[in-house]
């Protein structure tokens, strides 16, 4: 992998082509992303780079990383995330990553945390069915029944049941990229992004290239 990148999620919207077609797009806010480490094979074992990004006030960043920062000479930044990039030995410190890294007709996997729902039942969380609604019944959302009663006396992992949703790392893969504003260091990719809005995501060159 040789394109990456960390940004902020700003909504989706539409977008027309030249003929008129209408496509669904998720604007992401990408950079501008500073070097403030450069990791190689010989000294670290892999090959990334270390990314910030963002504004923050002093007291707001941890001692360790003001530390890293400071080494580094670079401001200190809301977000530090880790690129593996396999010509990582190209970047430098205080170089800078914008959006331009990427151009219209590229595909790419976005990684983030989704939205979170707390704590849902089956029918949401795993879409089972419900049961009858007649009264009387005493049986409308519930699990229904969890395994066999004596063989195997237990229930099969895997089984969907009440629980925590959402809250996850979620990567959507092969994403096209449709438009690139450099000004502005925005990023517009077709479909849709896990996440909220004001969310950060990671942007690199697909690995899937099966699906393009």
């Amino acid at each position: 992998m040789k394109k990456a990148i960390i940004a902020t999620k700003v909504g989706m919207t539409q977008i027309f082509s030249e003929d008129g077609t209408l496509t669904p797009v998720t604007v992401l806010q990408a950079g501008p992303c500073v070097v403030t480490q450069v990791k190689t094979v010989e000294k670290d074992g892999y090959s990334a780079v270390q990314v910030g990004m963002g504004e923050i006030r002093e007291k707001l960043v941890k001692k360790p990383q003001q530390g890293s920062l400071n080494k580094a000479g670079v401001e200190y930044k809301r977000y530090v995330r880790e690129l593996r990039l396999d010509d990582a030995e190209n970047f430098a410190v205080k170089d800078e990553i914008k959006a331009d890294i990427f151009a219209v007709g590229d595909h790419v996997d976005v990684t983030a945390v989704s939205k979170g729902h707390g704590f849902q039942g089956a029918i949401k969380r795993c879409g089972n069915h419900r049961g009858p609604m007649k009264h009387g019944s005493k049986y409308h959302r519930h699990a229904g029944s969890n395994g066999s009663s004596s063989d195997p006396s237990r229930v099969y992992p895997g089984k969907g049941m009440p629980g925590h949703m959402g809250g996850e790392q979620v990567t959507v893969q092969n994403l096209t990229v449709v438009r690139v504003d450099a000004e502005n260091n925005l990023i517009l990719v077709k479909g849709a992004v896990p996440g909220p809005k004001k969310s950060l995501v990671s942007l690199k060159e697909t690995t899937r290239t099966d699906l393009r």
